[in-house]
């Protein structure tokens, strides 16, 4: 447990003194970008990995944190930095009304999938048709560059916020991989029944896992708002985001502490490589990208993270083979 711990404080101050060292805008740019996909992988761990309970549309809850982010100070006149945890309590209240619908009924596996999907367009639907969300035009905040707006004059300033909830999301992992609380999650995972046999109650425990899991998104989507100062309907409710949080972490390894943080990274090298090297070629680069992606999945079913135990399975197999 302390070894884990120490290795969330040495990987934020790593990068945090990478980003006070550098100054270069590309290397900057490519940090906040891991790091952001990173937050929505670990997002989509907590219920997806450590809960079990697989999601298509976790974009409902960057949606959400991304529109109260936005309208809180275009229309509420409300500070950025307090506007960014009611932006992550929103899209909590958010997976605690879906989780209530969902799991009320013991809804699982595909069924819950394709309900997280359907509120999500749901959503996009919704924020289309509303005034208040800027319908189809989208919100565009105002530039007021400073540290009180949360709008940062260089890239370091995003890198440092996106870090911290990086950290965040890590400290929470850890803490679901080593609690009372996590392994009530990780039972209802393995077996509902058997859990409840013991005593676990799966609604209770599936209600905070899907909560953790939508602030989380929240906060991912508070930050893109803040970067990009710009949100529409199908950027915070389309379906890129949910398969973005979901791939990275299945790359990486599901259910682990720092799979999605590596899931992420690597997928972000390979999508540049790929665009820089073959970008000229329309769509090669997609095709490589893709194939390496399958690749991982089929060689490395327990991710990047679980890569020296598919070794050594693959190693027993194939010794099983020889033996033969």
């Amino acid at each position: 447990m302390n070894k884990q711990l120490w290795a969330i404080a040495l990987f934020a101050l790593a990068i945090a003194a990478l980003t006070g060292w550098s100054d270069s805008g590309v290397l900057l740019n490519f940090v906040m970008m891991a790091l952001y996909a990173a937050l929505l992988a670990q997002a989509w761990n907590i219920l997806g990995g450590f809960g079990g309970q697989f999601s298509f549309g976790h974009a409902l809850f960057f949606g959400t944190g991304a529109y109260i982010q936005a309208i809180a100070q275009m229309q509420g006149g409300i500070n950025a930095w307090l506007a960014l945890p009611m932006a992550v309590a929103g899209s909590a209240l958010v997976g605690l009304f879906v989780g209530g619908l969902s799991f009320r009924y013991g809804l699982k596996g595909s069924y819950f999938a394709l309900v997280t999907l359907a509120f999500a367009e749901v959503f996009r639907i919704l924020a289309l048709s509303v005034p208040f969300t800027g319908a189809g035009v989208g919100l565009m905040l105002p530039l007021r560059e400073s540290l009180a707006n949360m709008q940062f004059g260089s890239r370091k300033g995003y890198v440092f916020l996106i870090l911290a909830l990086v950290t965040l999301a890590l400290l929470v992992s850890w803490w679901l991989r080593n609690s009372r609380f996590g392994a009530w999650l990780q039972a209802v995972r393995d077996n509902e029944d058997a859990a409840r046999a013991i005593g676990v109650n799966p609604f209770t425990v599936k209600m905070g896992a899907i909560a953790l899991s939508g602030g989380f998104m929240g906060a991912a989507g508070a930050f893109y708002v803040q970067v990009f100062q710009y949100i529409d309907p199908g950027i915070a409710y389309g379906s890129v985001t949910s398969v973005e949080a979901l791939v990275a972490a299945i790359v990486g390894g599901i259910g682990t502490v720092w799979g999605p943080v590596l899931g992420a990274l690597v997928l972000h090298v390979l999508a540049d490589l790929t665009r820089n090297l073959f970008g000229q070629l329309p769509g090669i680069n997609m095709v490589i990208y893709g194939t390496v992606l399958v690749l991982i999945v089929m060689f490395l079913p327990r991710g990047i993270a679980g890569l020296g135990q598919s070794v050594v399975d693959l190693w027993k197999r194939s010794g099983g083979r020889h033996g033969q």
